[in-house]
C-alpha cells in the first residue's frame, strides 16, 4: 500500500474541488421544479448574461464536458467534408481520443506549434486544399486559449489568426476550457478575446475554473460578426447546435444545475471582479510563483531543475533528473510530459488550480529541493 502523499496534486485543475459559490448555486438551483431541457429560469439568465458579457446576439448552449463542447461546436461550424486546422497538440487533436473525428466525422489538419501556438502562415498554407475534392475542405480554424503548454494568444495575434481565416473561408472556433486565465493574463474581458476578436464560437470551460460539471458552447452575436461569411457561420451554428447537442448525448435534461454554475462564474453586471476573474488570476499567480520557486532550483551544474516553456497561465512545465521526480512525486501528484533534454530527465506538468495556496507552492518548492539533494 503507497504511502499517502503530503501535498495537494499539481496534476491537473480538475483535480480542484468546485468553487463553494458555485456550489451553492447549484444548491440554490435545487428548489422545487422546473421545466427540463433548458427551458427554465435559470437557463434564461444564463442566456441575458452571456449577452450582457460576449455582446449582443450571444448565444449559450450548456453541455456536459469540455470534449462535448467541443465536438458540438466544430461540428456545427463545418460541413460533412470539411477539415479543422489545429495545432499538433491541441486538445482536440491530443487528448480527446478521436471524438471529433469519431462522433462528428471531421478531419483535423494538425500544425506544428511553437510553445502551443500556431501562426497566420500556418493557417494559410491549408489555402491550396480549398477546392480539393481529393483532401478535406478546411472550414474551421480551431485555437486553444490558453494553450496546452501554458501560453496565451496575445490580442494582436488572435485578431491576426481570425483575420487570415476568415479570408480564407473559416470559420473560427476556441476551445476555452482554461479562456479565464488567458483573459485574466491578458487583463481584458472575455468579450475581448472571443467576439471583438473575430471569433465565432466559443468552448466556454467551467471545470477548470472552480465549477463542478459542465461547460457551454457559445454561439458569438452575427451583427458583430467581422464580415458576411463569418456572420453566415454564426447564423448556421446558432441553428445547427440544439440538434447537435441532442444528438451527441451532450444535453442535460436537469440543464438548471449547469446553467447554475455558469452564472455564478460569470457574475452579476455590478461585480467588480466576478467570480471566473478572481479563481483564474490566483491560479495565474500560484503558477508564476512556482515557476520562481523553481528557478532557484536550477543549480550551477546543470543538474537541477530547468523550466521549459513560458508561464503565461497556470501551467508550469519543467526538466528535472527522473530520480529526483519519482522522489518529489511522492509528496505530491504531477504528470510527466516529455522526455528531458537527456535520457535521465523527465519533462513534468505542474498545474495550478483556484484553490492553489501560497503555502502550498512553497511547501512543494521545498520538496522540489530535497529531492534534488
Amino acid at each position: 500500500m503507497t504511502e499517502p502523499r503530503t501535498l495537494p496534486p499539481f496534476a491537473s485543475d480538475n483535480y480542484a474541488p468546485a468553487h463553494p459559490d458555485v456550489l451553492a448555486a447549484v444548491a440554490a438551483a435545487n428548489d422545487g421544479y422546473a421545466v427540463a431541457y433548458g427551458d427554465d429560469p435559470w437557463t434564461a439568465r444564463l442566456d441575458a448574461r452571456v449577452r450582457e458579457v460576449f455582446g449582443a446576439g450571444a448565444l449559450a448552449f450548456p453541455v456536459l464536458n469540455g470534449t462535448g463542447a467541443n465536438v458540438v461546436s466544430l461540428t456545427a461550424l463545418s460541413p460533412r467534408w470539411g477539415g479543422v486546422v489545429v495545432s499538433d497538440v491541441a486538445h482536440v487533436n491530443t487528448d480527446e481520443n478521436g471524438a471529433p473525428e469519431r462522433v462528428g466525422g471531421l478531419k483535423l489538419l494538425a500544425c506544428p506549434s511553437v510553445d502551443g501556438r500556431i501562426t497566420p502562415d500556418d493557417v494559410a498554407r491549408w489555402a491550396g486544399q480549398r477546392d480539393d475534392v481529393h483532401r478535406a475542405h478546411p472550414a474551421v480554424l480551431s485555437l486553444t486559449q490558453s494553450t496546452e503548454l501554458g501560453t496565451v494568444y496575445p490580442l494582436e495575434e488572435l485578431r491576426a489568426l481570425t483575420h487570415v481565416a476568415h479570408d480564407l473561408g473559416m470559420a473560427v472556433h476556441v476551445d476555452g476550457s482554461r479562456l479565464a486565465n488567458a483573459a485574466a493574463t491578458l487583463g481584458c474581458s472575455l468579450r475581448a478575446l472571443t467576439t471583438d476578436a473575430g471569433v465565432d464560437v466559443v468552448s466556454l470551460g467551467a471545470a477548470k475554473n472552480g465549477g463542478m460539471l459542465g461547460e457551454a458552447v457559445l454561439v458569438l452575436g452575427p451583427d458583430a460578426a467581422p464580415d458576411a461569411a463569418s456572420a453566415r457561420a454564426r447564423e448556421a451554428a446558432a441553428a445547427a447546435v440544439p440538434f447537435l447537442r441532442k444528438a451527441t448525448m451532450q444535453l442535460a435534461s436537469k440543464t438548471r444545475f449547469v446553467s447554475a454554475q455558469l452564472l455564478a462564474l460569470l457574475g452579476e453586471p455590478d461585480d467588480a471582479e466576478p467570480l471566473w476573474h478572481r479563481n483564474a488570476a490566483r491560479a495565474n499567480a500560484m503558477a508564476a510563483r512556482l515557476r520562481a520557486g523553481l528557478e532557484a532550483l536550477a543549480g550551477s551544474d546543470g543538474d537541477g531543475v530547468r523550466v521549459t516553456r513560458p508561464t503565461e497561465a497556470n501551467a508550469v512545465f519543467a526538466t528535472l533528473p527522473r530520480p529526483a521526480a519519482d522522489r518529489l512525486r511522492a509528496v505530491a501528484r504531477f504528470y510527466d510530459w516529455a522526455d528531458g533534454e537527456t535520457p535521465d530527465r523527465v519533462e513534468v506538468r505542474l498545474m495550478c488550480a483556484w484553490d492553489t495556496a501560497p503555502g502550498t507552492v512553497d511547501a512543494f518548492v521545498a520538496a522540489a529541493a530535497d529531492a534534488l539533494a
